[in-house]
């Protein structure tokens, strides 16, 4: 088993994730990581790394032609990383993408196309400015070549766009400075899928033990997970330590059952009007607290939208930035929870200038096919 699952996830090469499943999960999984490596502070300020980089992601026919673009797109934003000052560290910039949906648009064994929704976060810990969220709608194109997908183009248009939560103020510069390049990794999808579609075992090592976290917290996001007993209690068994399942369980269902309640769903996870629940959580970076092969905590830096597609717009999906914190013990032959926990907020500033979009557009992002590939 061990064996098995360490061929069937990703490796690193020159930075980039490699090695995915021939699969519709293998090409979100891509898609995603592509995505995140080219929004990331390396990508954007470094031109050597990002011309190695795109060497690596990118299929060899249109090799040159993803690496202009990758620098027109650079030019265009490496600016934001100084957070308004012009001698501002890029040491310091902050530089995070986060994947909240991931519509495969077209699939078959030779090309995928996949249509990300994600959010980003850029500035720096040391500028004058908050780091500032944006959202964007973002397709790949990929192609199967060498056993792997690889990107042969890409497109990105402003996405759909949710308000951050009234509750929320935005922190100041020097509150991001634990995830600065050097301070927190980007997450890393794998597309390897397990027994009922929940992620395969993870490897005994702390990289994995960070996926892990990443996985729990995003399926703590779906909204299946609110609206579906039966899959609810599947995850919680794949992915719950067996010493805390049975209080997790319980919890989980006292939650659920009152964002059913608060939302007004009924028993087909609608509204009266039609209206479906949308929640997401998009993770934007990982940091390890502490770890031994027994045991790990991390850190997580979370976006999570949630509220209803439908008319009501006092419903309409708003985004909450959290840091999350989780507990994993090796049980069973992988990394287990223990806890799943929501910690501080970091909230950088809110999109410039952008109009929040209506409650019913959110509908082409919530259902279960939209989820993103798992770590």
């Amino acid at each position: 088993m061990a064996q098995e699952n360490v061929e069937s996830r990703v490796r690193l090469v020159h930075g980039v994730p490699v090695g995915y499943p021939h699969t519709e999960a293998g090409a979100k999984a891509a898609a995603a990581n592509y995505t995140v490596v080219m929004g990331s502070s390396r990508f954007l300020i470094d031109r050597s790394f990002r011309r190695r980089a795109v060497s690596v992601l990118g299929v060899s026919s249109a090799a040159s032609a993803v690496a202009r673009e990758a620098d027109r797109r650079a030019d265009r934003v490496v600016g934001e990383l100084r957070g308004e000052n012009a001698k501002a560290d890029p040491r310091q910039a902050i530089a995070r993408t986060g994947v909240l949906s991931a519509r495969v648009l077209g699939f078959d064994i030779h090309k995928a196309a996949v249509r990300l929704w994600i959010t980003t976060v850029r500035g720096n810990a040391a500028g004058h400015a908050t780091p500032r969220a944006a959202f964007q709608s973002v397709t790949l194109i990929l192609v199967w070549e060498d056993n792997d997908w690889k990107m042969q183009g890409s497109s990105a248009a402003g996405g759909l766009v949710a308000p951050i939560d009234t509750r929320q103020a935005s922190n100041v510069t020097r509150d991001f400075a634990d995830y600065v390049p050097a301070s927190a990794a980007d997450p890393v999808m794998s597309g390897a899928v397990g027994a009922g579609g929940f992620p395969a075992a993870y490897v005994r090592n702390e990289r994995e033990a960070r996926a892990a976290a990443t996985s729990a917290a995003m399926l703590y996001g779906d909204p299946r997970f609110f609206t579906d007993s039966g899959w609810r209690h599947r995850m919680l068994n794949a992915t719950a330590a067996p010493s805390v399942l049975g209080t997790v369980t319980s919890e989980a269902d006292t939650t659920a059952r009152l964002v059913v309640e608060n939302r007004a769903l009924g028993a087909d996870g609608r509204t009266v009007d039609g209206g479906a629940l949308v929640t997401r959580t998009a993770v934007l970076a990982t940091r390890s607290v502490a770890y031994s092969g027994q045991a790990a905590s991390v850190e997580l830096w979370t976006a999570s939208v949630g509220g209803v597609a439908g008319t009501d717009e006092t419903q309409r999906p708003r985004v909450a930035f959290l840091r999350m914190a989780v507990e994993l013990t090796w049980a069973e032959g992988t990394w287990k929870t223990l806890a799943v926990t929501p910690s501080e907020p970091l909230v950088p500033a809110p999109p410039a200038e952008e109009q929040a979009s209506s409650a019913a557009s959110f509908a082409s992002v919530g259902g279960a096919g939209d989820a993103p590939a798992l770590p």
